[in-house]
């Protein structure tokens, strides 16, 4: 079968937000949705999942009009129905409300070149003290892989 295709990567998540844990959920699309989709035109910058209705949506993700749409293209930043067990979307809803995590989209990818799927992250926010130790970190472990490459 096919593998799973990255159609977008939210980078800046892992910067703003420790990641806790992750999980897979599916997206209700339209049909220009996924078509929009499949050409990569999507942005998780500023995105975030929360409780609504009694289920989990994806708020801001930005999925591009598709380019060969006509009048019944989609809106490009419309809010989202994520598809995720009952059991999984009660835990998420209550850690969120509890504990005061937050729910990201790290990436958008297609499984199996048919499903749109989305992994969401459970983060807690970085201060801003946190995000210079992490650029620190990322700058002394490019340096020491440098030096391995070196003294090969």
């Amino acid at each position: 079968m096919g593998e799973d295709k990255t159609v977008s990567h939210n980078r800046r998540a892992r910067f703003d937000y420790e990641i806790l844990e992750s999980l897979e959920a599916g997206l209700v699309l339209t049909g220009t949705e996924i078509k929009a989709i499949r050409e990569g035109r999507v942005d998780l910058s500023d995105s975030y999942a929360g409780p609504k209705d009694g289920g989990l949506w994806m708020f801001n993700a930005h999925i591009s009009q598709y380019s060969a749409g006509n009048l019944y293209n989609h809106e490009p930043t419309r809010p989202r129905k994520l598809l995720v067990r009952k059991d999984q979307a009660r835990e998420l809803v209550r850690q969120i409300k509890e504990k005061g995590l937050t729910l990201v989209p790290l990436k958008l990818y297609l499984k199996r070149g048919h499903w749109a799927k989305v992994e969401l992250g459970v983060a807690k926010g970085r201060k801003r003290f946190d995000k210079r130790r992490a650029i620190i970190e990322k700058g002394r472990r490019r340096e020491a892989e440098q030096a391995v490459k070196q003294a090969r």
